[in-house]
């Protein structure tokens, strides 16, 4: 009997593949409706996600078989779904941060303001989490976590280790963190893709006493926890939040660009700060405990352990050498893309887009261009100053240097897979339109226009929050996203009143070590059960929906003019929020 449950174990993505389809054939055959048949693909879709029986980005390009045989949608106009203008947006975003990685900018970065802040306890908790979350806001939070971490253990090592004469520039070994397995771990991505660990060592070289094991979970969680709340900050930050924009583009064709960079980051980025900090006086109080006095370093006891750590920070510093030509030229075009993205459509002032062509009252540029001109721009510019330098495998010939970016590192770096989920997002959002499933589901959800919506949306945060524990969370935003546009289209309340804050919560995986890569990483270093981490992160996430209600309830408003129930949102189900009878339980100036 064992052996039949194991068996059935080790096929089942092969069984959910082949039943889930048969399972759920009643409802397309018993209602044959249009509606039907995408709620079919939906439900076959989401639960495929969810178990992940077939890789993420496979069960993403469904739609391109499944809604032209179901006469929902056209291949062709399917087919569209997967290149739109969000995803161009991610390419030319991550162009920048694969050149950022390549050069090591991102560590020169880390080590400066580490050595800037200091290593108190207190401090070098902030100072870990304020890096991390600068460079996720940028790059990967999966990237930002593997360089971090291994720093953070460096410190730690020499934190904890009594004076003993050695060498201070030692701590490339992690004497403070125990694997719970001796075998090199490996961590699974959003993304599908399966990446290494560094392992720890298989044994602890000294008894470490509970204090110090305490802060050392701290530290770790701190470098987790951070690199998941920087991504919020900015639009391509992380992927849900360009699912946002391409859902809100997709089914409000005419918002007027309501959701772009210097929008999402005016909105994203204090709560961002908030939430970092309070982050930090919550693992400072679990895990330092409430002596002020000792967490900064005013009583005066450790300073030999002090100085080692640093030295670990000067070390790697130095290691890097001095800024190379590379360097300056990625930092002078990261600079660049980000004033171009804050000054296109700034909206408090005319734009640099409002001198080119527009149409239809659009400017007929993007972020997204943008994004593609910067990538491109670093397949031209040189990494060194150019001269004529000799070929040193051909001696007498002459070389360029190469350029910031080439297609060989890109191919390597570039998350493809991600492309074609966004693009499955897309596709849905269409079919729902398209089969009138968006219209059924507005009408049976007019009954909660008599809910108060802070209520609706604390409830909807706190949802989307538990759900992204066990699931993607692209995957939890491009499922949510279309029935939230849908319900707040039924209950004539402002579509983004909603979908931002439980966009926002996506990125609130703070409680599993599955629920986002940055969490397993850490989590596979040792040292951590996962009690730790779900103790830690449960109230994390209170605090973290509770900072998305007070960012939606406030500035959020003036930013995305959430007073009234805008003209963009109207469809036909929506005629009598034309007479005023918009929701009105939001707060008004």
């Amino acid at each position: 009997m064992a052996s039949f449950w194991q068996g059935l174990w080790a096929y089942r993505a092969y069984l959910l593949v082949f039943f889930l389809p048969i399972v759920l054939l009643p409802l397309p055959l018993l209602v044959p409706a249009k509606e039907a048949y995408c709620a079919y693909a939906i439900i076959l879709m989401a639960l495929f996600w969810c178990t992940e029986a077939l890789p993420l980005a496979v069960t993403a390009l469904l739609p391109l078989i499944l809604f032209p045989l179901m006469g929902i949608t056209k291949a062709s106009e399917v087919c569209l779904q997967y290149f739109k203008d969000t995803n161009i947006l991610f390419i030319g975003g991550l162009l920048v941060a694969i050149a950022v990685e390549h050069w090591n900018l991102h560590k020169r970065i880390a080590l400066r303001v580490l050595l800037l802040i200091g290593v108190r306890p207190a401090l070098l908790m902030l100072g870990f989490m304020l890096v991390t979350a600068f460079l996720s806001m940028w790059i990967s939070n999966t990237a930002t976590t593997a360089m971090m971490a291994p720093i953070a253990h460096a410190v730690l090592n020499q934190l904890q280790r009594a004076p003993n004469g050695k060498d201070t520039e030692e701590g490339n070994s992690n004497l403070t963190f125990e694997l719970q397995e001796p075998s090199p771990q490996k961590t699974k991505l959003d993304n599908g893709q399966v990446h290494p660990v560094p392992p720890g060592p298989s044994e602890p070289t000294e008894q470490k006493s509970q204090e110090q094991l305490r802060f050392s979970q701290g530290m770790s969680l701190c470098v987790c926890y951070s690199a998941s709340i920087g991504g919020i900050a900015t639009l391509t930050g992380t992927t849900p939040n360009l699912v946002l924009q391409g859902q809100i583009n997709e089914i409000f064709s005419k918002n007027g660009n309501v959701v772009n960079f210097a929008s999402w980051f005016t909105f994203a980025f204090p709560a961002m700060v908030i939430l970092l900090l309070l982050s930090w006086l919550w693992l400072q109080a679990l895990f330092l405990g409430f002596n002020f006095r000792k967490n900064f370093g005013f009583e005066g006891r450790v300073q030999e352990q002090e100085k080692a750590a640093l030295q670990v920070i000067q070390t790697e510093h130095k290691l890097l050498g001095p800024m190379s030509f590379a360097e300056k030229a990625v930092t002078i075009v990261f600079v660049l893309i980000v004033l171009l993205w804050f000054t296109r459509e700034p909206g408090f002032f005319p734009g640099w887009a409002s001198t080119l062509p527009y149409e239809d009252g659009e400017s007929m540029v993007s972020d997204g261009t943008v994004a593609i001109f910067i990538g491109i721009l670093m397949f031209i510019l040189p990494s060194d100053i150019p001269g004529l330098t000799q070929d040193p495998e051909k001696p007498g010939k002459l070389k360029a240097p190469p350029a910031l970016l080439n297609w060989k590192i890109v191919n390597e770096k570039m998350p493809w897979n991600i492309v074609f989920l966004l693009g499955g997002g897309f596709a849905l959002a269409q079919g729902s339109e398209d089969s009138g499933l968006s219209h059924w589901l507005g009408t049976k959800l007019t009954p909660l226009q008599s809910v108060p919506a802070p209520a609706i949306a604390f409830i909807l945060c706190l949802l989307v929050a538990t759900f992204t524990e066990c699931t993607s969370n692209v995957a939890t935003t491009t499922l949510f996203l279309p029935i939230l546009a849908s319900m707040a289209q039924a209950i004539c309340l402002h579509p983004l009143y909603i979908m931002l804050p439980c966009t926002l919560s996506a990125s609130l995986a703070f409680m599993l070590p599955v629920a986002t890569p940055p969490n397993a990483i850490i989590f596979s270093f040792g040292g951590l059960k996962v009690t730790d981490m779900a103790r830690t992160g449960f109230l994390l996430n209170i605090i973290g929906v509770l900072v998305i209600m007070l960012a939606i309830n406030s500035w959020a408003y003036p930013i995305f003019d959430l007073y009234t129930f805008p003209s963009w949102a109207h469809n036909n189900i929506t005629t009598l929020c034309m007479g005023g009878q918009a929701n009105t339980t939001t707060p008004r100036p």
